[in-house]
């Protein structure tokens, strides 16, 4: 069996560098640590400063290497020097996790335009502004890339009393940018995928289970909620050298939880 082989499904991200948005909680949290553990050196971003620095030590007991910033994703300058730092102190950024996300949690006729620009912003404005960002750097370097965006099963699927138009729009809107820059940037050997996880424990959705977790667990098909863990695999397969053929998609990972 060949070294590639054994590597497949469990690869080695020694000297990879990661950019992980959202970082400090959730599903960010599980993906800086996953790709961490597997040997990137990750760069920490998101809105607080406690979580992040919590999990950077963390890490780096664990003989990790993490850094962190506290950045609103919203301000575009910020970001990029953002970026920027991460590339002085670990190099060019060859894996992009757009992970961080808020919803809009009402119908769309009681959405103040305050809250339509800070969905629209964090959700599909800051992540195209991210991949642009990395992707320039990437073909400025010559080097090839994997971008992960975090969409929703939301793009997909939809009922009236969802409650949540402008947020699932958004995710729609990411699978479509996946896609269109999976072809852009395709002869530079950057690769652009997206994952739509389902329901899963995080803190996005920790009031909503609070309020009606047991009916919302009972009406899925196998009686759970995702856990965080549960997409080590999926993002490991999409940032592996080896998946080198795979990009443009979007992954749905919800558990049959919904019909579609």
């Amino acid at each position: 069996m060949s070294v590639d082989e054994q590597s497949r499904g469990n690869p080695d991200l020694t000297g990879r560098v990661a950019f992980v948005t959202g970082a400090g909680s959730g599903l960010g949290r599980r993906f800086a640590t996953i790709l961490a553990l597997r040997g990137a050196k990750v760069h920490l971003v998101g809105r607080r400063s406690e979580p992040l620095e919590n999990l950077r030590a963390s890490l780096s007991d664990q003989g990790c290497i993490a850094t962190c910033d506290t950045v609103d994703i919203c301000d575009a300058a910020a970001v990029h020097h953002a970026v920027t730092q991460t590339e002085k102190l670990h190099g060019t950024v060859d894996i992009l996790v757009n992970n961080a996300g808020v919803a809009d949690g009402d119908f769309a006729t009681r959405l103040d335009l305050e809250t339509i620009d800070k969905v629209i912003d964090t959700n599909f404005r800051a992540p195209f502004l991210l991949c642009r960002d990395v992707a320039g750097r990437l073909i400025e370097a010559g080097k090839p890339g994997r971008i992960v965006n975090i969409s929703s099963v939301g793009a997909f699927h939809y009922t009236p009393g969802s409650a949540s138009a402008l947020y699932c729009a958004t995710k729609a809107g990411i699978v479509r940018m996946t896609e269109t820059l999976a072809l852009e940037w395709a002869k530079f050997n950057i690769n652009v995928n997206a994952i739509a996880p389902g329901m899963f424990y995080s803190e996005m959705t920790e009031a909503f289970m609070e309020r009606v977790g047991d009916k919302a667990i009972a009406r899925t098909s196998r009686k759970r909620i995702g856990d965080p863990s549960y997409l080590d695999s999926t993002l490991l397969y999409l940032v592996d050298p080896n998946s080198h053929f795979v990009t443009g998609t979007c992954v749905i990972a919800d558990d049959a939880q919904v019909a579609r």
